[in-house]
C-alpha cells in the first residue's frame, strides 16, 4: 500500500508552541484527509494536547524529542547541540524518507542550517534561497530571496530566478510565470554590477522563461510580475517594510473607523468590503517561507503565527511535496549548466 502524504512537524518551535502547532496541525489535517503527521516534541506535553483534539486519532504519531532549539540559539550552536531536538528530528524524517516535507515555526537561522546540513543542496545550487508569497493587486507574487543570503552574485540571481519560476508554477498555479529582477530603476544602466550581469544572463539564456527585465519596489505590490528576484538583504528589508506598512494601515483604519459615531456607522456599512480587505492582507493566509534549492521540502512558518497561519504553512508544504517543482528546477539548472547561461 502506498504511504500517505506525511508531514513532519516541529511541534515545539514557535512563540506559542506546542499549543498552536497542535491546533494548526489539526486544522491542516481536517482540510487534507489524505494526509497524516509526525509530531516531534516532548511526548508528555504533546499527548494530552493531541488527545483533546477531535479527529486526530490514527492520523498523528508523536515522536518523542527531549530537546528543542531555542529562539536565541545561533545556527552554529544548533548544529553542535541540536541533534535529537524536535527541529532536527522533523527535518531528519524528510531526509530518511519517512516524511514528504517538514514544517517548523522555530528559529529561522537554526532551521536553515539544519535543513542545509541534512537535506543538502541540489546540484547546481550554490546557496538555497528563502521565498515569500506577497499580496498584490493581482493576487500573489513570489519574492526571493528574503533573508537566506545577504549577498548574491549574478549566477546566484539566475539560480533564484529558475527556482522562483518553478515555485510559482507549483504554488500559484500559473502555467508560465513572469519573472522580474528587482532594481532601483527600469533602465539597463541602473543598479550594481551583479544585477546588470544577471539581467544579461537571463535575457540571453537558453531557458524558455518569461523574463520581463527590471522591476522596481512599487512593482511588487502592483503584481507587475509573478516572481521577483533579489538578494536576501534587499528582499528582507522590502518584506519587513511591507509588513510594517500593512500593520500601520490596519491600525490607522481601526482608529479612523472607531473615532466617533458617524465613522462607526460608516464602518458598519462598509463591513463586507473591510472584511475582504482584512482577509486578503491577513498574514495567516500567506504564511510559510520555503527554503528552496534543497534536496527536500523544508517550510518555515512565522514564529508568531496563529493556528490558521500554521495550517497554511502545512498546506504549502503539502502542495510542494506533491508537485514536481524540484524536478523542474533540476532540469533547468542542468540545462544552463551544460549549455551555458548565455548559450543562445
Amino acid at each position: 500500500m502506498q504511504r500517505k502524504l506525511t508531514l513532519s512537524i516541529d511541534a515545539m518551535g514557535g512563540d506559542a508552541a506546542p499549543g498552536i502547532t497542535v491546533d494548526g496541525t489539526a486544522e491542516f489535517l481536517a482540510r487534507r484527509p489524505e494526509a497524516v503527521a509526525l509530531l516531534h516534541g516532548d511526548e508528555a506535553v504533546l499527548t494530552p494536547l493531541v488527545a483533546a483534539k477531535a479527529g486526530l486519532a490514527g492520523r498523528v504519531t508523536i515522536v518523542h524529542a527531549a530537546e528543542k532549539i531555542t529562539s536565541d540559539m545561533k545556527p552554529s550552536q544548533a548544529l553542535r547541540r541540536g541533534k535529537g531536538s524536535s527541529m532536527w528530528n522533523a527535518v531528519e524524517a524528510v531526509k530518511e524518507g519517512r516524511a514528504d516535507a517538514s514544517v517548523s515555526a522555530g528559529n529561522t537561522g537554526a532551521l536553515m542550517a539544519i535543513s542545509m546540513l541534512q537535506l543538502r543542496k541540489m546540484d547546481g545550487v550554490h546557496r538555497p534561497a528563502m521565498t515569500a508569497l506577497w499580496p498584490t493587486l493581482r493576487g500573489r507574487t513570489v519574492v526571493l530571496d528574503v533573508g537566506a543570503n545577504v549577498e548574491a552574485d549574478a549566477e546566484q540571481l539566475v539560480t533564484f530566478a529558475i527556482m522562483g519560476e518553478a515555485f510559482a508554477r507549483a504554488t500559484l498555479g500559473v502555467e508560465r510565470p513572469s519573472v522580474g529582477l528587482l532594481n532601483i530603476g527600469s533602465e539597463e544602466m541602473k543598479g550594481h554590477e551583479e544585477v546588470r550581469e544577471a539581467h544579461e544572463l537571463l535575457r540571453n539564456s537558453p531557458l524558455k522563461m518569461d523574463y520581463r527585465g527590471f522591476v522596481e519596489g512599487d512593482d511588487i505590490s502592483a503584481g507587475a510580475v509573478d516572481v521577483v528576484v533579489t538578494d536576501g538583504f534587499t528582499g528582507n528589508v522590502a518584506l519587513k517594510t511591507g509588513e510594517g506598512v500593512a500593520r500601520m494601515l490596519a491600525s490607522r483604519m481601526r482608529e479612523a473607523f472607531t473615532a466617533n459615531l458617524v465613522s462607526k456607522l460608516g464602518a458598519g456599512l462598509a463591513m463586507s468590503g473591510l472584511k475582504q480587505l482584512k482577509d486578503f492582507m491577513d498574514p495567516s493566509n500567506v504564511n510559510g517561507g520555503v527554503l528552496i534549492g534543497l534536496g527536500g521540502v523544508s517550510v518555515k512558518s512565522h514564529g508568531g503565527a496563529d493556528a490558521r497561519g500554521f495550517a497554511t504553512a502545512c498546506l504549502l508544504a503539502a502542495d510542494l511535496a506533491q508537485s514536481d517543482y524540484r524536478i523542474e528546477i533540476a532540469a533547468n539548472l542542468a540545462r544552463v549548466g551544460t549549455g551555458g547561461l548565455a548559450a543562445e
